[in-house]
């Protein structure tokens, strides 16, 4: 068990040392071996973890897909603001999610498989935007599957512009606006008029799961 947790404590040190390096320089100028100086551990600790520079990005790609779903709430669609507004506030705060995204958008990455976070977050959407039109949430026109592409699409562009403008200082500011303007247009006005879309969701929710008991502490309780 000694030995698991320290090989589990290794690769997240190494992915946390390739998330600086890939955030700071990008997928094509970051190096292993800065990888290796940053992170502080030895090549072949690396390698066992992650035998390329591709599976490095990979790992860190996708801890950006790690999701607690956020509490649940009178209404699916405000469950969906909540989890747009706490990605936007962890990418914002958390640089393993920030290198994950900068390395999604790099359209230098040649090589790279950049497609699992878009898949992934479009599914996670339109599963909510399914759940929502399931409890009469969703104007008629609406196709969960069309109207979660456009989500994440803006999103995408919104976070890009605000990492260019400003290293996302008003990212969360951003997010709302976005939700303001495109959620009008999918959910019946009705719900809109209950549910908090303020640039504050997401800390709020970041607060609120982090007083949540995990998996463990039930456990041990």
């Amino acid at each position: 068990m000694v030995k698991q947790d320290r090989s589990v404590r290794t690769r997240q040190t190494i992915l946390s040392a390739a998330a600086k390096v890939f955030e700071e320089r990008g997928y094509q100028m970051a190096t292993i071996s800065e990888i290796l100086n940053t992170a502080g551990v030895t090549k072949g600790a690396l390698y066992f973890h992650f035998p390329s520079k591709e599976d490095l990005a990979q790992g860190v790609i996708h801890e950006q897909d790690q999701l607690v779903p956020v509490p649940s709430r009178n209404y699916k669609i405000q469950e969906l603001a909540d989890t747009v507004m706490l990605h936007a506030y962890r990418l914002q705060t958390e640089p393993m999610v920030r290198a994950g995204v900068r390395l999604s958008l790099d359209q230098q990455a040649h090589g790279l498989d950049r497609s699992g976070p878009f898949a992934y977050w479009t599914e996670v959407v339109g599963a909510l935007l399914d759940e929502a039109r399931i409890k009469g949430e969703l104007l008629p026109h609406v196709v969960p599957s069309e109207a979660a592409d456009v989500l994440v699409g803006s999103f995408a562009g919104v976070q890009a512009m605000s990492q260019a403008v400003c290293d996302y200082q008003d990212l969360l500011s951003r997010a709302s606006s976005l939700l303001r303007y495109v959620l009008p247009s999918v959910a019946v006005s009705s719900v809109l008029a209950s549910v908090d879309l303020t640039e504050g969701r997401g800390e709020t929710i970041a607060a609120e799961m982090r007083l949540r008991p995990t998996a463990a502490d039930a456990a041990v309780g």
